[in-house]
């Protein structure tokens, strides 16, 4: 199955030119005709699924062992000496082994089905000038689909319009923040990452807030998460170190039964014993030396296991791999959500020519409650009772406002917004013309933003309770503390206000808001560790296991975290998934340990970082919030002793 785009890069080329390409109208979208037609030359939306063993595959698979060789040749020669109870004992440990494998497997299997029908998505699509809801899976190249927040992207999309769209990418990018999108951004680059590519919807990513209108240019494997998919699917399968030993154990303790058997026989031929009573004795040795309840003992242990990680909501596919974890020397582990909170949070701001961290015992000084008030008041996110909705950047200025005491209930109450310039990326901020409903004439323009961009805006500056003006020396202040929190990877946005006389029209524009303005300071944000995962990074290195941090972030966010962390110590162990793009898989597997951090990747990224990894004979595990396919959540644990 093959996609229009799989040649050409939709991203860069405009819009008019795509759904020329594609044959199709925003307005009317595809016929039904044309949707047969195009179901028959490009297949369904939908990842192949790899068809599961049935129950008496499973069974054999588990028969596939040397000692389990060994152990049925025993079967053979105890029956033929008549020795039937010793053969039905064997016989007995071999099926009640297999049959415990088969089970886990079984039930792994159907946890993992329920799982995926569960999130089986819908999508709005137009055809024949008609809006229809029909199941992503019978989307085709051309549809023109609607997007809007909570929904699921259903292929790989080219956006026409977007308002306001912003789509949470972190399966593919790791991204800690939803992608604001801009439909008529293009992008010449060929090499242009998934993450910067602003004018695509990428399959199985989420829409968190706005609308959006696409068409779509790639479906099943052809999407960007298709592609992973079949390289995972296509990838060599691994024995883990379990497999390893108990295969190298069954060669060994075959080879010695073998040995065992042709000793005692020249032994007994030499002292001329019965021929047949000296073989059933090397048959005997050769049995004794096998120890026939060693699958069962390890197929029971690793059984307790899984039972106990599935107590954990962890589902364990293979027996073995419970005892695979125990022997991890590297772990990759991705950033958002996992070593991070995947959650927005105000950590530094910089008022009155000074910068300040965020501390519970931080001072309430009028400058820093208007900073809040305003970026409060400038905002279209909501956070009631630990439950947010809108961009988490918002968000976590509206948790800010509560830990320094704003009451924000009140605040709304005494000003009621009446008039807006929502944000857009070439201007990169938004304002909000407001009334005082305590002075029934006084109006206010708040505008937060970018702060280099609200700066060249700026005539005057709030500090220490003065309206001063804003000098060259001042600006280039104000612009250090930005260039210093951003080398800490901190997410800045700067705040200024205007007061309006009372004759001054509400029908504003955004160019008559945003000029003259008074600015108040900025503040930087930023992902922050878990508070367990320090500890749970030293324990690992305790245990001899070096941790390895893979994100689709920019480096000097992923370097400041894993900074934190204690991952990495300095900015030359990073590289960036365009720098790996310039190696051959030989050049990169041989550097690949000069570096604790990978950023800017995307998940091909991943598959060729953990494949150079293993292959110095290192046993590598990916820890993730976001799987391709499913959503779990896991938590880091690692034993006191490995």
């Amino acid at each position: 199955m093959m996609s229009f785009f799989t040649n050409m890069r939709a991203f860069s080329q405009k819009i008019s030119d795509v759904l020329e390409d594609l044959g199709v109208t925003a307005e009317r979208g595809l016929s039904e005709a044309e949707v047969v037609k195009r179901h028959e030359q490009y297949g369904k939306n939908e990842l192949p699924q790899k068809k599961g063993r049935s129950i008496l595959m499973m069974f054999l698979a588990q028969l596939h062992d040397w000692l389990i060789y060994i152990l049925f040749a025993a079967i053979i020669l105890t029956i033929w000496h008549q020795e039937y109870i010793d053969a039905a004992i064997i016989f007995f440990v071999i099926i009640i082994n297999a049959v415990l494998g088969v089970a886990q497997e079984y039930r792994a299997g159907k946890a993992v089905e329920i799982l995926r029908n569960m999130t089986a998505p819908q999508a709005i699509v137009r055809r024949d000038g008609k809006t229809l809801e029909i199941s992503a899976k019978d989307v085709t190249i051309g549809d023109i689909v609607l997007l809007d927040a909570g929904r699921i992207v259903p292929a790989d999309i080219r956006l026409i319009e977007s308002q306001e769209l912003q789509i949470e990418e972190s399966a593919l990018t790791g991204e800690s923040v939803p992608t604001k999108k801009n439909a008529n951004e293009i992008f010449s680059d060929p090499k242009t990452t998934i993450g910067d590519q602003k004018n695509m919807a990428f399959m199985s990513t989420v829409v968190t807030a706005g609308r959006g209108v696409g068409v779509v240019v790639n479906i099943g494997l052809s999407t960007e998460i298709g592609r992973i998919a079949n390289i995972l699917e296509n990838e060599e399968s691994v024995q883990t170190p379990l497999e390893k030993n108990l295969e190298q154990l069954g060669k060994t303790l075959g080879k010695m039964a073998i040995a065992i058997c042709l000793v005692i026989f020249v032994v007994g031929y030499f002292q001329n014993r019965d021929l047949n009573e000296i073989f059933l004795l090397s048959v005997s040795l050769a049995v004794a030396s096998i120890p026939e309840g060693l699958a069962a003992i390890v197929a029971v242990v690793l059984s307790i296991g899984v039972t106990q990680m599935s107590k954990k909501n962890a589902i364990v596919k293979r027996l073995v791999a419970v005892e695979t974890l125990g022997s991890v020397n590297i772990i990759c582990s991705d950033k958002t959500g996992t070593l991070t909170q995947n959650k927005m949070t105000v950590v530094e701001f910089f008022v009155n020519s000074k910068s300040m961290r965020v501390t519970l015992d931080m001072l309430k000084n009028p400058e820093l409650m208007r900073l809040s008030e305003g970026m409060t008041l400038c905002s279209d996110a909501t956070y009631e009772n630990g439950v947010a909705t809108g961009d988490p950047t918002e968000v976590a200025l509206l948790v800010f406002s509560d830990e320094i005491g704003i009451n924000r209930e009140k605040l709304t109450k005494n000003f009621t917004r009446i008039g807006e310039a929502p944000f857009d990326s070439d201007r990169k901020m938004m304002s909000v013309l407001l009334q005082n409903n305590s002075q029934k004439s006084e109006k206010i323009i708040y505008t937060k933003g970018a702060v280099d961009n609200i700066l060249e805006i700026s005539t005057h500056i709030l500090e220490n309770g003065e309206i001063l003006e804003l000098t060259d020396e001042k600006r280039k202040m104000y612009l250090r503390a930005m260039s210093a929190m951003s080398d800490k990877a901190l997410r800045t946005l700067g705040l200024a206000y205007r007061v309006l006389s009372e004759n001054f029209s509400e029908n504003i524009s955004a160019t008559e808001m945003e000029k003259n303005l008074i600015f108040v300071g900025l503040l930087g944000m930023i992902d922050p560790p878990r508070e367990e995962v320090k500890n749970s990074i030293q324990v690992a290195k305790n245990a001899g296991i070096t941790p390895v941090m893979i994100t689709g972030d920019y480096p000097n966010t992923a370097f400041a975290i894993a900074q934190d962390l204690s991952i990495a110590n300095n900015i030359s162990e990073v590289i960036t998934g365009r720098e790996i793009d310039a190696m051959s898989q030989e050049e990169f597997t041989q550097k690949v340990f000069q570096y604790k951090i990978f950023a800017r990747v995307s998940p091909e990224h991943k598959v060729r970082i953990v494949r150079a990894l293993r292959s110095h004979g290192n046993i590598v595990s990916m820890m993730h919030l976001h799987s391709m396919r499913l959503i779990l959540v896991w938590r880091w644990e690692l034993p006191e002793r490995m």
